[in-house]
């Protein structure tokens, strides 16, 4: 699933209209995956590699030099299969690729710079596309006023148009109904200035 140009330049756009109803920034960030890399999967090709000499040695008659061979060729295969990167999401337990996902979108909302601003009124709408994650996290002055479940519309959105294959459509989705909150809450200023970038970043 990819963003095109014109789905990125949309999503800017929405990002602009919707900041300029309201105090409160927002930043997007789309990844294809949070999930650690391959260790498990090694791991995996590692143990099956190790257990092979063992069944072949008390099934079949291989010299031992065909079975180091074989042996060999296992974890090679075995690892270069689950390095993939859905079968290696596929090897972590649901309950874990969404803890990491979450770690990777807190992580996230620290690296853009939302916890900097000068009201603390940033949000992060962040997608994880191989962990099939969507989370919004709020910065503490929103946090303070708005439940999380007025996020949910918004969550729900990214996740019906990332289902359908229509994530940038679920973005532009997502930033006008957090905009709408944002504005209910923060209005606008006349000082108010942009102080993050009107984009979405892709890791």
């Amino acid at each position: 699933m990819e963003l095109s140009s014109e789905d990125r330049r949309r999503i800017a756009d929405a990002i602009r209209a919707a900041e300029s109803r309201t105090a409160g920034e927002i930043v997007c960030v789309l990844a294809r995956s949070s999930t650690e890399p391959a260790a498990l999967a090694i791991l995996v090709a590692a143990l099956a590699a190790l257990a092979l000499p063992w069944l072949l040695v008390g099934l079949t008659r291989l010299p031992v030099q065909d079975i180091l061979w074989l042996q060999l060729a296992l974890f090679l295969a075995l690892g270069l299969v689950l390095c993939l990167p859905g079968v290696r999401v596929a090897l972590v337990p649901p309950a874990m690729r969404r803890a990491v996902a979450h770690r990777a979108a807190m992580e996230q909302f620290v690296a853009r710079g939302i916890g900097r601003t000068r009201g603390r009124t940033g949000i992060l709408i962040f997608v994880s596309l191989a962990e099939r994650y969507a989370r919004i996290v709020a910065d503490e002055a929103i946090a303070s006023r708005v439940a999380p479940a007025e996020w949910q519309e918004a969550v729900d959105a990214l996740a019906g148009h990332m289902g359908g294959g229509r994530i940038g459509e679920g973005f532009v989705e997502a930033i006008g109904r957090c905009g709408a909150v944002l504005a209910e809450h923060f209005p606008r200023a006349p000082d108010d200035r942009d102080e993050l970038p009107d984009r979405i970043y892709l890791i």
